[in-house]
Parts: structure tokens; C-alpha cells; sequence
């Protein structure tokens, strides 16, 4: 568990980049058929006819992927404990079908609990990018993370 990145490797303000991930059409109709099945997920048609001008991916999804490159990024290779979830999400922009996404969390504010002294509390925010760098999905919220030396 050493080798692990601990509450003292994420300091305030921290940047930790994500690697990217590639959203196929496919992808966005399977999901959109299992968890939101709203015209403008399943039909590039009626996508194209909607607010969000083209298929697009559910803002449920667009949060799975950023959350999901979160744990490549940097969860697996920490000792995150859990969340007590998140304070806000926000789908700025819509996913569309066929982008290449990326992201990165910022430590906004952190602290030791004083209930727990092996637990340190993290506020994060997350960030989804396409190439073009417009930012699709914004989500802050609490991590809990090991602490190296309580």
C-alpha cells in the first residue's frame, strides 16, 4: 500500500490530467437503450431534430466516462477509500456521438477528519473536454483518501 498515492500527494490545487476516451455512436444507443431512452440518445434523426442538434449522449453517461477516467487516472493507483457523494453536477454542453473526450480533476480544498484520523477529505472538481476543449460535464464533489501517516 506504500506505493500508493496518499492524502499527502494531493495538495490544494492540484491538476491531475486524464487520458482520453472515444465515444462511438454505438456506445451512446446501447446506453441510451439500458438507462435513458429519450429519442435524442437513440435516434440520429430525431437527435438531430432536438435541442441538441445531433445524437448525443446522456448527460448520465458523459458523467460515467469522466468518472471512469478518473479511476485510470488516478483513483486505482491511490488509496481512495469512498465518496459521500457529489455536490453538484452540471452537463454544460451535450457528448456527442464520435468526440474524443478528456478531463482532469482539481483538489479544491482539503482536510484531515477529525472523527477519522486515517481518512483525509477531499472537495474535487472533475472536468469532461472534447478535443476542441469545450468543456461538456462539470461534477464536484468529496473523496476520501488514505492517509499515509495518521
Amino acid at each position: 500500500m506504500s506505493d500508493l498515492l496518499h492524502y499527502e500527494d494531493f495538495p490544494e490545487g492540484l491538476v491531475i490530467p486524464f487520458g482520453t476516451y472515444h465515444l462511438s455512436k454505438e456506445e451512446v444507443i446501447a446506453y441510451a437503450r439500458e438507462w435513458d431512452p429519450q429519442p435524442m440518445h437513440l435516434d440520429e434523426a430525431a437527435a438531430k431534430n432536438s435541442v441538441l442538434g445531433g445524437l448525443a449522449a446522456s448527460g448520465w453517461q458523459g458523467s460515467a466516462i469522466l468518472i471512469r477516467l478518473a479511476v485510470e487516472a488516478y483513483a486505482n493507483k491511490s488509496a481512495a477509500m469512498a465518496s459521500s457523494g457529489m455536490d453538484e453536477v452540471k452537463w454544460l454542453k451535450p457528448v456527442y456521438a464520435g468526440e474524443t473526450l478528456t478531463g482532469r480533476a482539481t483538489v479544491l480544498s482539503r482536510r484531515v477528519s477529525s472523527k477519522r484520523p486515517e481518512m483525509g477529505i477531499l472537495k474535487m472538481k472533475f472536468e469532461l473536454f472534447n478535443m476542441e476543449g469545450e468543456l461538456k460535464t462539470e461534477i464536484t464533489g468529496v473523496q476520501f483518501m488514505g492517509v499515509r501517516k495518521p
